[in-house]
């Protein structure tokens, strides 16, 4: 049977070769891999580390509820000493500024560059263009199943993370 993109013969699934668990933690694995890679890749072309660039990425997923040095500790899963020395870097390279809480003037907020977020996203969105494209091969229904899977799999490793450290 002939698999053809759902873009290029109408909207909907298109057919699938079966997997078994064990392939597609193997496929999951490679992914993961392969996206640690790419992530070091990024940081390097935009001057950080791939930590710093992940918290740089949250406090960007923050939006305008501008994180704490604390509430990025907590996401990142650093403690607040190592969070200080990310800031310390980031905000050095010219990719956040500290900002006044105005609920609590003795705690700051860290707020991202405008410029920095440009040169992120310069680099970041050809990538996610073609993720979105890719979209274009799965129904609403699918893609659903997708966002479960990964939201749950997102709280699972998170979980286990935690279990692991002890805390």
């Amino acid at each position: 049977m002939s698999e053809k993109r759902a873009s290029e013969s109408g909207p909907g699934p298109r057919q699938r070769p079966p997997a078994t668990p064990a392939e597609t933690l193997s496929a999951m694995d490679h992914v993961i891999a392969t996206s640690m890679v790419a992530q070091h890749e990024m940081a390097q072309r935009l001057g950080l580390n791939a930590s710093d660039l992940t918290c740089f990425g949250y406090v960007l997923e923050a939006g305008e509820d501008l994180l704490t040095a604390g509430d990025l500790a907590t996401r990142a899963h650093v403690t607040t000493g190592a969070v200080t020395g990310i800031v310390n870097r980031l905000e050095r390279a010219g990719y956040v500024t500290r900002q006044p809480d105005p609920s609590d003037r003795r705690r700051v907020r860290v707020a991202p560059v405008q410029a920095a977020v440009d040169r992120v996203t310069a680099l970041y969105g050809p990538y996610y263009a073609r993720l979105t494209e890719q979209f274009n091969d799965y129904s609403p229904a699918e893609i659903a199943v997708l966002n479960d899977w990964f939201t749950r799999t997102g709280k699972l490793m998170r979980d286990y993370l935690e279990e692991i450290r002890g805390t």
